[in-house]
């Protein structure tokens, strides 16, 4: 069985300078993995982070609810 974590830890993991694997869901529904990438500021208002990825230096925008894993680990809401 798969191990799961709740949202919370997830908040707290992108909060540590510790680089991390997610998969997230897109806009358009696809299903992203982004490798090597580190939380860099949470808009509590949105419920948005901002996510650089370290190998290309692309910054990303992604919502907390449509983060599926980390780092291997299913997240819960």
């Amino acid at each position: 069985m798969a191990q799961r974590i709740h949202i919370t830890t997830l908040r707290e993991m992108l909060k540590r300078p510790d680089p991390v694997d997610l998969v997230v869901v897109t806009k358009d529904g696809r299903v992203l993995a982004l490798n090597n990438c580190v939380g860099l500021k949470f808009d509590l208002y949105k419920g948005t982070r901002r996510i650089k990825m370290l190998d290309s230096g692309q910054i990303r925008t992604v919502r907390d609810i449509l983060i599926l894993s980390v780092n291997g680990c299913e997240v819960m809401i």
